[in-house]
């Protein structure tokens, strides 16, 4: 599964991962992001996701752009186990796409543009 962010450089973007738990036990996954950009993006609850049983969780994933070329990184999700139940490695491609830039500041400055 890729999650794309889009927006303007230097604009945070935050996007939201549905997982499901259809087990009746509780699922505990350790969240990690890797990959060459990862620094870029983090996870806004922290890096331990709980999930009850039949029931399904949002994890918000936040990217903020520095650079005009895309971003990649992996949200990987390892399960620990509880009770004897391992859930499944869950990885998810994480890019970025810088559709426009704002101006920072303008600046108007007059010279002549020819002398002699």
């Amino acid at each position: 599964n890729t999650i794309e962010f889009t927006g303007a450089l230097h604009a945070t973007v935050v996007k939201k991962v549905h997982v499901k738990n259809p087990s009746c036990k509780t699922l505990i996954y350790n969240a990690i992001l890797v990959g060459r950009d990862a620094d870029d993006f983090s996870l806004l609850e922290g890096n331990t996701v709980t999930i009850a049983p039949k029931k399904q969780t949002t994890i918000n994933v936040e990217f903020t752009s520095r650079f005009l070329r895309p971003a990649e990184a992996v949200l990987l999700l390892t399960s620990k186990r509880v009770g004897g139940i391992d859930g499944a490695t869950l990885t998810f491609s994480l890019k970025s796409e810088v559709r426009h830039i704002e101006p920072a500041g303008i600046l108007k400055c007059r010279s002549p543009c020819y002398e002699l």
